[in-house]
């Protein structure tokens, strides 16, 4: 479990394919607070930790992981934002964030307004996941307002510490990122659409 409060923006350092599976080596600056069997929030993404060296460390995707999320057009050199699992009494300064991402959705535009930036996304809700307006989103692992929901797309606005700290600062229109609905949002979406069916 995260909170979508990201720590550190880790740079991945090797990639290398093993059959279906990518493990991915990342240098970060918590590297020396990692173990081996840890769950790691990359982008978004809960991965776990299978090995450590100096100030990298490794962790693995299988199929199912690169064929919902962005990791499989990520590049050596790239920035991920990452996040160590919630300790249980600690404040939730985001929002309650599984690491199980939803799906891929691509940036429309950036809006550079008075000292923020404003991020639109589209997604394909051929999937059922929906936004609501000043509801949570979490985008490549960032908890988020949601401003300007509509049926496929939604805007962010985000602050500079979040520009400056998390890789925000490289998007750009086509830019493809990993969403995590809302759970709270995503049991009832299909408590009601069970409902509807019955009826």
């Amino acid at each position: 479990m995260f909170t979508g409060i990201i720590e550190d923006l880790g740079i991945v350092t090797k990639l290398e394919n093993e059959k279906e599976n990518l493990h991915l080596t990342m240098r970060s600056k918590i590297t020396h607070e990692l173990k081996i069997d840890q769950s790691v929030s990359h982008n978004g993404i809960c991965l776990t930790v299978v090995h450590i060296k100096d100030d990298a460390y490794t962790v693995t995707a299988i199929k199912e992981t690169l064929d919902k999320t962005n990791l499989g057009d990520i590049k050596t050199g790239d920035h991920v934002n990452i996040e160590r699992a919630m300790k249980l009494g600690d404040r939730l300064d985001g929002h309650i964030v599984q690491g199980h991402v939803d799906q891929v959705a691509v940036c429309k535009s950036v809006e550079e307004v008075e000292g923020s930036w404003v991020f639109t996304f589209e997604y394909d809700n051929a999937l059922n996941n929906i936004t609501i307006e000043k509801g949570s989103i979490t985008v490549n692992g960032v908890s988020l307002t949601v401003v300007n929901s509509k049926a496929n797309t939604f805007s962010v606005a985000i602050i500079p510490f979040t520009y400056e700290h998390t890789n925000f600062n490289t998007f750009t229109a086509g830019t493809v990122v990993n969403l995590e609905f809302d759970v709270v949002g995503k049991y009832i979406k299909r408590l009601y659409d069970i409902n509807a069916i019955s009826s």
